[in-house]
């Protein structure tokens, strides 16, 4: 009986052996980190960090079209599978081809309100240039 489980027993053991070995080999042969000067400060992308870390608020607009885009994201994932099976499947049988232009009815009128609502309009009025 635990003879079936012996090669997973092994398996285990080299893998923590070998993760121990490697932290071991870091440990003794790995540089040195020196404290000061910038040592402790998080890596802002090559930029020298300002503030106090507090994080940045984002405007709710783009909360909005982060969610559209997870929306029609996920419609791809339900259309594609249809395309594919199109000429099988789909020509073959009508309530296929017409679940799917309901489906994509439904996704044109919420886009149809996203876009109604301003949602995806990322421009501003530029303001007034002074004359002078």
């Amino acid at each position: 009986m635990l003879q079936e489980y012996f090669s997973a027993l092994i398996q285990l053991i080299a893998g923590f052996g070998f993760a121990g070995l490697i932290i071991i080999l870091s440990v003794i042969f790995g540089r040195r980190a020196k404290m000061g000067q910038g040592a402790d400060v998080p890596y802002e992308c090559g930029n020298v960090p300002d503030g106090d870390g507090a994080p940045a608020f984002f405007s709710v607009k783009f909360y909005l079209v982060a969610i559209l885009f997870l929306v029609f994201d996920l419609e791809v994932v339900f259309l594609y599978p249809w395309a594919l099976g199109f000429k099988d499947f789909v020509l073959n049988n009508g309530a296929a081809f017409g679940a799917m232009t309901v489906f994509i009815a439904v996704l044109m009128i919420a886009y149809l309100y996203a876009v109604g609502k301003g949602v995806v309009v990322w421009h501003r009025n530029p303001a007034p240039r002074s004359r002078g």
